[in-house]
């Protein structure tokens, strides 16, 4: 019997962007229907008046991740805006919090992917995730990119973000630009795709 891999799609966004994004990751894990998906959030770690000064809105109702939940779930897609070019601050406090995990080699051969906001289409589209990677390899997670699974991703007609790397949204500079038809596309395609290899890994026969 084939059994569904519980997928956490765990994410951080200051202005919603990845929150966006990461519906549409769901929904892609789900249309697989070879897995299940929650979508968690991260602890924020900015005081609440410095978040009023930067005029972020209220965060989605979204269950706050801690190291239980990768404990709990059978792979993670985490979803992250870039600050100069590298994962932000939120995202490492957190994977910071796991070395109980890692003393205890609780997460190895678990598949782990990940999607992205930035300002400009050079603003780490590819980079950022990048900077995840270390942490991928410490606990011995196995990363599973996007490729070019999407046509979207070759589509040079207008801005599309993205990469081989995962799914991506470009914010714009001052953060009026919301994901597009296309990036949320994009972002369908990986959460059907990683879908697919997380369960092909929960059932491997050895």
């Amino acid at each position: 019997m084939v059994t569904k891999a519980k997928i956490a799609i765990i994410t951080y966004s200051t202005y919603g962007h990845i929150f966006t994004l990461a519906e549409a990751v769901k929904a892609g894990v789900e249309s697989s229907g070879h897995a299940e998906a929650t979508i968690f959030r991260v602890a924020e770690t900015l005081s609440k008046e410095i978040l009023d000064k930067m005029h972020a809105p209220e965060p989605k109702d979204y269950p706050v991740a801690t190291a239980e939940t990768l404990k709990e779930h059978d792979g993670f897609l985490f979803g992250f805006p870039t600050r100069f070019g590298i994962l932000p601050a939120q995202f490492k406090a957190f994977m910071d919090s796991t070395g109980g995990l890692w003393s205890s080699g609780a997460l190895a051969g678990k598949p782990v992917g990940t999607f992205f906001s930035t300002a400009s289409q050079h603003g780490g589209q590819e980079t950022t995730a990048l900077t995840a990677l270390p942490f991928f390899a410490h606990h011995g997670l196995i990363y599973v990119p996007l490729g070019f699974a999407n046509t979207h991703l070759f589509d040079v007609s207008e801005v599309v973000g993205g990469s081989a790397w995962g799914a991506g949204t470009v914010a714009g500079g001052d953060g009026s630009r919301q994901p597009s038809d296309k990036e949320k596309e994009i972002a369908g395609t990986q959460g059907k795709d990683f879908a697919t290899i997380a369960a092909k890994l929960k059932n491997a026969v050895l």
